[in-house]
């Protein structure tokens, strides 16, 4: 993990330039909503297919949030300095699912959505340098069961530039600021059932074991979400703002993996969102490794 610090560093990502945004910048855009009975999940069809609400069916209390295109359950790739600035900062190549810091939203190239499922295709957006990658792909598979999102990701590379290695979002993970109790399992006894470890983050970025492969955010009722990534065992979180989600507060973490974007690569991982107490997610994670983990069971976690 020695790259981690250098993408600690540079993951300010929304919260800074784009709060002074007064009107809605998603009034016009397309969603498409999942709907089991238990989950309700949308879909921003207008900026790269990205999950941006999610709450129990029937209640209208999106836990997720999307103040900007930087704002989704979405994924994010990093590689070498390219001479973008994000405003006034010095950035880099950074593909991202939603769209770009001046508020371009990523093309959607290929959607199909059922009741409980959905599946996009896009192109990726340059978070920096404002301008279509055509040679970063995003396609992200969704099944709703129970209290569970599944969304299995795939990033495809075409273009002839080999990126160092680096650390990656995987995805970045954005609930509305009352969700600001973290909880992980850091110690060194995973899937023992030991407690976990709960924190308040803070400005900016902090970093996290998440040795049980999970992180959540509780609001103090504790009801929450969780994310669930068996790919990765670190965690980049912070909180911003003063809890006022209007004025682009949020609570932020995302799972972190490195590795070097190379001509031919295809990266695929698997994440489960889960909404729900931190004992009911926890024991439904517990379940979810057992089946991944029995024999016979494959690896979505390629590149």
């Amino acid at each position: 993990m020695k790259r981690v610090p250098d993408l600690l560093r540079l993951l300010l990502l929304s919260a800074l330039a784009l709060r002074g945004w007064a009107s809605d910048p998603f009034s016009s855009d397309r969603w498409a909503y999942l709907d089991n009975g238990q989950v309700r999940l949308g879909i921003n069809m207008s900026a790269g297919g990205c999950i941006g609400y999610m709450s129990l069916s029937g209640c209208i209390s999106n836990v997720l949030n999307h103040h900007d295109r930087g704002r989704f359950v979405q994924q994010s790739y990093y590689g070498m300095e390219d001479g973008t600035f994000w405003a006034k900062q010095k950035w880099r190549w950074n593909p991202v699912q939603g769209g770009d810091y001046r508020h371009n939203p990523a093309r959607i190239l290929e959607e199909k959505t059922t009741r409980t499922t959905g599946y996009t295709r896009s192109m990726a957006r340059h978070w920096s340098g404002c301008v279509d990658l055509p040679e970063v792909t995003f396609e992200q598979w969704i099944t709703l069961t129970g209290k569970v999102a599944h969304v299995k990701f795939r990033m495809t590379y075409t273009g002839t530039n080999d990126h160092p290695t680096t650390g990656h979002e995987i995805p970045a993970v954005f609930l509305n600021p009352e969700y600001k109790n973290l909880f992980v399992y850091n110690g060194a006894e995973p899937w023992s059932n030991r407690p976990p470890h709960k924190s308040v983050p803070g400005w900016p970025n902090e970093s996290r074991k998440i040795t049980e492969h999970w992180a959540a955010y509780l609001d103090d009722s504790g009801l929450g979400l969780a994310a669930y990534v068996p790919a990765s065992s670190n965690l980049t979180c912070y909180i911003f703002g003063n809890g006022n989600a209007s004025q682009g507060a949020c609570s932020y973490f995302a799972p972190l993996i490195n590795f070097p974007v190379k001509r031919g690569t295809r990266f695929e991982y698997d994440l489960w969102l889960l909404l729900g107490t931190l004992d009911e997610m926890r024991d439904t994670i517990y379940q979810i490794e057992r089946q991944r983990t029995a024999p016979g069971a494959r690896n979505r976690a390629t590149r």
